[in-house]
C-alpha cells in the first residue's frame, strides 16, 4: 500500500474531524458523536494500513481496529471507555428509531466533552503516523 492511501484515510479522518466542530457549532448534536465515530476509525484505518501493508478491514467496530493493531495496551482506561461509547452510539445514530429519544441523550454539554475527547484522541492517534 502506498503513502498516498494512508494519505487519503488521513484526509477522510481530518474531514470528519472538521464535520464534527461544524455539527457541534450548528447544534445538531447526534451528528457530533456519528462524525467523531467515523474521525477515529479512519485515523485508525490510516494506522492500520501503515502497519499492515494491506486494505484495513470492512468494519466500524474501533475496538476490533484496536485489537488488530495491538494498540489496546497503549491506551489509557478513559480512553478504552471513550473508544466502547464511540462504539454504542455509533450504531444508535446510524439506525435511530427514534430520533427525538436519542436527541435527548446527546446535547450541548456532553456534545462539547465528546468533541473534546475525540480531538485529543484524534491528535495522539495521528501522531503514530510517519
Amino acid at each position: 500500500m502506498s503513502k498516498k492511501v494512508i494519505d487519503n484515510w488521513i484526509a477522510l479522518a481530518e474531514y470528519d474531524f472538521d464535520t464534527a466542530k461544524a455539527m457541534l457549532d450548528s447544534g445538531r448534536y447526534i451528528y457530533v458523536v456519528f462524525t467523531s465515530q467515523q474521525c477515529i476509525e479512519k485515523i485508525l484505518k490510516a494506522i492500520f494500513v501503515q502497519e499492515k501493508n494491506e486494505t484495513p478491514p470492512y468494519t466500524h467496530n474501533l475496538k476490533r481496529l484496536i485489537e488488530l493493531l495491538n494498540l489496546e495496551i497503549e491506551f489509557t482506561a478513559e480512553q478504552t471507555k471513550f473508544i466502547e461509547f464511540l462504539n454504542t452510539y455509533y450504531i444508535e445514530t446510524r439506525y435511530a428509531e427514534k430520533i427525538q429519544e436519542l436527541s435527548k441523550k446527546v446535547n450541548a454539554t456532553n456534545s462539547k466533552e465528546i468533541f473534546k475527547n475525540t480531538s485529543e484522541l484524534f491528535q495522539w492517534l495521528k501522531s503514530k503516523i510517519k
